[in-house]
């Protein structure tokens, strides 16, 4: 039996882009040797507004979906990735 691949994308945003979130962006951020970044399943970079739809899981372990939506200039970089796992660059 094949292991289903699905497609994540760590998504990095300018420091001052952090800053200005606050508290708001803190909990989606994620720490790896590459720096900070946000895990999402799904992307929509075309328009103003960057949309991110975020997988996680309530107090009782279901999992939800979160969609976070900020401005298009705050986004540094977009890497995409085939598991939702710590990534880095060595």
């Amino acid at each position: 039996m094949s292991e289903e691949r699905h497609t994540y994308y760590a998504v990095y945003l300018f420091p001052n882009a952090v800053e200005t979130l606050g508290e708001a962006i803190k909990p989606f951020l994620r720490e790896s040797v590459s720096g900070q970044h946000i895990v999402c399943s799904e992307i929509d970079a075309g328009g103003g507004l960057f949309e991110m739809t975020i997988p996680g899981h309530d107090a009782n372990g279901k999992p939800v979906e979160c969609e976070v939506m900020l401005p298009a200039a705050m986004v540094k970089l977009v890497v995409s990735m085939r598991r939702d796992t710590d990534i880095g660059f060595t």
